[in-house]
């Protein structure tokens, strides 16, 4: 009698090689990856979260479906997605290595009759070397073994055997990619730094509010911004200079030019050029909701302020005319986040200058204070970059290039055979491809025709 923790482990091992389990999760990953598409990643435009209710924002936020990429129940299906992986190949490989290992070298009756490439040539009496075959399979397959037994001799032969791997180095890319996402996920980090004209900065912020230091300095030279006729921004560039710690300019990191979609790589780190606008303070009327009380508070721009009633506040952009944005406004905005003073869930919304009714519905909303937009003072230019660390970029190129080798060999490989059994009054030669049956017909042909023309010059 089997012991139940035995059966309980091959109930375990047989779920995750479920191929049910891996179409199962094909399709989440499918589903999820079309939200990812669909709903905007990293930095939200504050008009598309002035477009959609309150209820669907905290459902967005809750589920993290703004940065689903780095989610923890996305994360979740790809470990679960890799451990399946894993055990699917990990119970069929031990039989293709056997079949790989150990082939067929004998041309027996249950081997033939599954083959669908056969011919029988009878001798007639004539008499044929066997050395000559095998140069004939040489040509065509490469080197043969040979096998005596029961009087007869079986030639045998095989091309691109490795190609039977094919799908199993897939599999493995896959993982691969899989493990560096989930590296990188976890022990990499996006940011956003705010340098201005000839300023330098040491630290960067990441999304989860944690100041990391880069152990080195970056300054931003100079900024420049080239315009369309109509006003709207062609380019934008930072010069940038890597600063050591000991406060020299490290060499061929000097005056790097970077624009979108040009980024600067150093240490491990990407800078992307991101934004660019004014530094200053931002300007807020904060009043209670029936009016009666009202302050005005200053917020340094991409830091944090605190409110009357103790929540903190950060101002994420702003814009001197909103009507660009969201149709139907005008004047100045500002998108904030707001994290209440009870440590609860914390919120984005838009404070307008010309609106107030709009300010008063939000703050009716969150019940918190009214809050009203004034503008923002002490402006000087800065150049914004977004930050990257990903330390298992590298292990996904890794799986790429196996992908890419893995897929070339599942369908562009074909592991073909051949078999030659010689006997005192006939030939037979037969032959099976794991794909690719018409070329590999031609080819059979071309071998076949040869060892009749060879039989017909021994006899």
């Amino acid at each position: 009698m089997s012991h139940p923790y035995h059966s309980w482990g091959k109930a375990l091992i047989d779920f995750f090689a479920s191929l049910r389990l891996t179409i199962s999760l094909f399709i989440i990953l499918s589903i999820t990856s079309i939200f990812g598409t669909v709903i905007p990643q990293g930095d939200i435009p504050h008009e598309y979260l002035h477009g959609i209710s309150q209820t669907k924002l905290k459902i967005y936020e809750s589920l993290n479906l703004f940065d689903m990429y780095h989610a923890w129940w996305f994360i979740g299906i790809l470990v679960l997605f890799t451990i399946n992986l894993f055990v699917c190949s990990a119970r069929r490989i031990p039989h293709v290595w056997r079949y790989i290992s150990s082939p067929l070298t004998v041309l027996d009756e249950s081997v033939l009759s599954g083959l669908n490439c056969r011919l029988l040539i009878p001798l007639n009496g004539a008499r044929i070397q066997n050395a000559k075959l095998q140069e004939l399979i040489k040509k065509k397959f490469g080197t043969s073994i040979v096998t005596e037994i029961d009087s007869a001799v079986h030639l045998f032969s095989e091309r691109t055997v490795i190609s039977r791997l094919s799908v199993y180095v897939t599999h493995l890319s896959i993982v691969i990619i899989f493990i560096g996402s989930i590296i990188g996920s976890l022990f990499g980090y996006k940011g956003y730094v705010m340098i201005t004209e000839g300023g330098m900065v040491s630290t960067v912020q990441t999304k989860s509010g944690k100041t990391v230091d880069l152990g080195f300095s970056l300054r931003c030279e100079d900024f420049s911004v080239n315009l369309y006729p109509n006003g709207s921004p062609k380019e934008f560039k930072s010069i940038l200079t890597v600063v050591d710690k000991g406060g020299a300019a490290v060499r061929g990191f000097t005056r790097v030019p970077v624009i979108v979609n040009d980024p600067l790589t150093y240490a491990g780190l990407t800078f992307y050029q991101s934004s660019y606008g004014k530094n200053g303070n931002h300007s807020f009327s904060v009043s209670s909701n029936d009016g009666k009380s009202s302050q005005i508070i200053l917020v340094p721009n991409q830091e944090v302020g605190r409110l009357p009633d103790g929540s903190l506040i950060r101002v994420t952009e702003s814009t001197p005319d909103v009507s660009q944005y969201i149709p139907g406004k005008q004047g100045a905005a500002a998108q904030v986040e707001i994290q209440p003073a009870n440590g609860g869930q914390g919120r984005s919304s838009v404070i307008f200058a010309n609106h107030p009714d709009e300010n008063v519905r939000n703050a009716l909303q969150s019940g918190g204070p009214v809050i009203g937009y004034n503008g923002i003072s002490g402006e000087k230019e800065y150049t914004g970059l977004q930050v990257t660390k990903d330390p298992g970029v590298w292990v996904v190129w890794i799986g790429c290039i196996l992908l890419i080798l893995g897929i070339y060999g599942a369908f562009l490989m074909s592991h073909r055979r051949i078999w030659i059994r010689i006997t005192d009054v006939d030939i037979t030669v037969a032959g099976h491809a794991s794909k690719n049956q018409a070329a590999f017909t031609k080819t059979f042909e071309e071998l076949a025709d040869a060892v009749r023309k060879q039989i017909s010059e021994e006899a």
